[in-house]
């Protein structure tokens, strides 16, 4: 991918400006205070929360494209995809300061497969969970406003390193995400 290309700065004292910012900037943002200085991901952190979600579906529906799976648009709002014929709901987080992931607002939905998708600065893991599991463990289990008890929406946080022992069938890294789909296979 090509570098962004930066409008030109026409006023030579806003241009010494930046010239001066640039060289004072590692001694104020540094790689060791914030993780994601340099991240090709780093972008997506200064994007609205509510945009991250499609952000996360549109790279999730991209991969498993250029991996040659079948991804279309669902046809209603009950799944996010069709991958190779199955009905998969598309979760995305980006790592939190706490060092763990946090898919959100996971519903007892129309969907036969989760996809949880978690970016770091410079990786990126996939579990791809069947929705019987999610009902076994999360849905109903899980709840995000209401607590422990509540049984609309769900949450699953967990350290990247360390996920609950029921998820490690079905990823961890990218290729043990792609894996599990293609040990799916087409409906």
């Amino acid at each position: 991918m090509e570098p962004v290309a930066r409008p030109r700065i026409a006023d030579p004292d806003v241009a010494a400006l930046a010239a001066i910012a640039a060289t004072i900037q590692p001694e104020y943002v540094r790689s060791e205070t914030n993780p994601w200085v340099g991240s090709p991901f780093e972008w997506i952190l200064h994007t609205p929360s509510r945009t991250r979600g499609a952000i996360g579906e549109r790279l999730v529906a991209g991969w498993c494209a250029a991996k040659g799976a079948d991804v279309v648009r669902s046809p209603d709002s009950q799944a996010d995809r069709l991958i190779n014929g199955h009905r998969v709901e598309i979760k995305f987080s980006t790592l939190w300061q706490s060092g763990g992931y946090k898919f959100q607002q996971i519903r007892n939905q129309d969907y036969a497969y989760l996809i949880a998708l978690g970016i770091s600065p410079f990786d990126a893991h996939c579990w791809v969970l069947p929705k019987e599991v999610l009902a076994t463990y999360v849905i109903g289990h899980m709840g995000q406003h209401t607590g422990a008890t509540g049984r609309d929406t769900a949450w699953l946080g967990f350290q990247p390193s360390s996920p609950y022992p029921w998820m490690q069938p079905y990823g961890g890294s990218l290729a043990k995400g792609w894996a599990t789909i293609e040990a799916i296979g087409h409906a």
